[in-house]
C-alpha cells in the first residue's frame, strides 16, 4: 500500500467530512448547495489561494488552478503534482504571455463583451517595451488587475475602479526611488487629487471624470505627444476642441509650436482658468504690448462683463422674490443669459473676439430685462409708501382732534 504524505492524509481527512454549501469549488460555473470538489488536490497546500480565487470572476468562469499553472491536480503528492507542464510563479514576461492565451484570442473574449487586443497594446506601451527588454520594474498583467482575485473593473474592490485606478497607478509612479532611474517626477498623484478631474472623481464622486487612463490608456499607457494633446483633451471636451482647432492655436498645435490645451492648463494639476485670469495666461506666452495679449485682454473684458450682467441679474430676481413678486418669468430669462454665458467658455478657445462680443450682447439683453422689471416694481413700491403718506398724515390728524377735543371737556 502506498504511503501517503501529510498532504495526502490531510487530503483523505478532508474527502471524509461531508460537503458545505457555503465553500464552492473552484472553477465552478454554478454554486449549488452541498457540491464541492474534494479530489482537487491544489487546494491542500494552496487554502489561502483558492479562497482568494473564489472570489474573482475567473473562478466564476469555470477556469482552475492547472489552467494557468499546469500540473497535475488530480494526485495530492507534490511531486507528482507538479510534474507535466507547471507553471509555478510566472515571471513579468511570462505572465503576459499567459494571460494572453485567453484574453488576446476574440473567440474567447467575444462571449464576454471584452476586447482581446491588450496584449498587442501593452507591447506598444513603454511598460511593454520595459517588460521586453527584461526590465522588471515594469508592470505586468497581475501588478494591476491581481493574480487570483481577479475582479471585474466596476467592482469598487477591484484596482482597475475608477475611484482606485489612480492609487494603483500611483503605487510605481510615486515611489521617488523607483521613478529617479528614469527621471520621472512623483507628484502626479498629488496635483491629479487637487485638479478639476480629481475633485470630479473623489469629492463629486463623478466616475465619468477621467483617471489616469482615460488620458494615457490603459495597457497601451503612453503620455500624449504634443500634436495629440488636443484629440486626447478632445474625447470629453468634444466642443471646446472644435473652437481650439479652428483658431489660430489650433494651427499652432497641429505644427507641433505649442503644446495644445497645456499651454493654458497643466496636465494632472488641471484647473479652470479664472475669468479674472485669462489675461495673465496668456501674457505667459505673448508680451504684454503684443496683439495676441490685447486680444486675450478683450476677451476678459467681455467675459467679466457678461459674468457681472449675471451678478445683476440674480441681485434683481432677489429683490423681486422680497417684494412678493412671481419670478417664473424672470428666471426663465436668467438661465437663458446663463446658457450664453456658458458658450463663451467655448468660444474662446477660438479666440473669435467679435463672436464673444454677440454672446455677451445676448447674455446683457435678457438680464437688462430682468434688471427693468426689477426697476418698474420698485418704483410701484415706492408710488405705493407715497400714496400712504396723505393716508398716515389724516389718520394722525384724527388722532390729535380727537386728544384735543378730549382735552376741553369738563372733569
Amino acid at each position: 500500500m502506498k504511503r501517503l504524505s501529510l498532504p495526502g492524509l490531510l487530503m483523505l481527512a478532508v474527502s471524509q467530512l461531508p460537503a458545505q454549501a457555503d465553500a464552492p469549488s473552484i472553477g465552478s460555473t454554478a454554486v449549488q448547495a452541498g457540491q464541492q470538489d474534494r479530489s482537487y488536490g491544489c487546494i491542500v497546500c494552496h487554502a489561502d489561494k483558492r479562497r482568494s480565487f473564489e472570489m474573482g470572476v475567473h473562478s466564476e468562469r469555470g477556469i482552475r488552478c492547472d489552467a494557468c499553472h499546469g500540473g497535475n491536480p488530480r494526485v495530492f503528492e507534490t511531486p507528482e503534482a507538479h510534474r507535466g507542464r507547471f507553471v509555478g510563479i510566472p515571471d513579468k514576461r511570462a505572465t503576459v504571455r499567459l494571460c494572453g492565451s485567453c484574453h488576446a484570442d476574440p473567440n474567447q473574449m467575444r462571449q464576454y463583451g471584452l476586447p482581446s487586443g491588450q496584449v498587442a497594446e501593452l507591447r506598444t506601451s513603454r511598460h511593454g517595451q520595459l517588460l521586453e527588454q527584461g526590465n522588471n520594474d515594469a508592470p505586468t498583467c497581475t501588478d494591476c488587475h491581481e493574480s487570483h482575485t481577479v475582479l471585474r473593473p466596476e467592482d469598487a474592490r477591484s484596482r482597475v475602479h475608477p475611484t482606485n485606478i489612480p492609487a494603483t497607478c500611483g503605487a510605481c509612479h510615486g515611489d521617488a526611488s523607483l521613478m529617479a532611474k528614469y527621471g520621472l517626477p512623483t507628484d502626479e498623484l498629488t496635483r491629479y487629487r487637487e485638479s478639476a478631474h480629481g475633485v470630479g472623481l473623489f469629492e463629486k464622486e463623478n466616475l465619468a471624470a477621467p483617471t489616469c487612463i482615460g488620458c494615457h490608456g490603459s495597457h497601451a499607457a503612453l503620455p500624449p505627444g504634443i500634436t495629440e494633446v488636443v484629440n486626447v483633451c478632445g474625447h470629453c471636451h468634444v466642443l471646446l476642441g472644435r473652437e481650439f482647432n479652428r483658431g489660430p492655436h489650433g494651427q499652432a498645435t497641429r505644427d507641433g509650436k505649442l503644446a495644445g490645451c497645456l499651454g493654458c492648463h497643466s496636465n494632472h494639476g488641471t484647473e479652470r482658468v479664472a475669468e479674472e485670469g485669462i489675461a495673465r495666461a496668456c501674457g505667459n506666452c505673448h508680451a504684454p504690448d503684443s496683439p495676441a495679449a490685447t486680444v486675450g485682454q478683450n476677451i476678459q473684458t467681455q467675459v467679466l462683463a457678461a459674468r457681472g450682467d449675471l451678478d445683476d441679474g440674480a441681485h434683481a430676481i432677489e429683490e423681486l422674490i422680497a417684494s412678493g413678486r412671481d419670478v417664473s418669468d424672470e428666471r426663465f430669462r436668467y438661465q437663458t443669459a446663463y446658457s450664453h454665458y456658458a458658450e463663451m467658455a467655448k468660444v474662446q478657445h477660438s479666440l473669435e473676439v467679435d463672436e464673444l462680443g454677440d454672446i455677451g450682447l445676448r447674455v446683457r439683453s435678457n438680464i437688462d430685462i430682468i434688471r427693468t422689471t426689477a426697476e418698474v416694481a420698485q418704483e410701484t413700491r415706492w408710488e405705493h409708501k407715497l400714496f400712504l403718506i396723505p393716508v398716515w398724515f389724516l389718520a394722525l390728524s384724527a388722532v390729535l382732534l380727537a386728544w384735543f377735543k378730549l382735552r376741553t371737556l369738563p372733569n
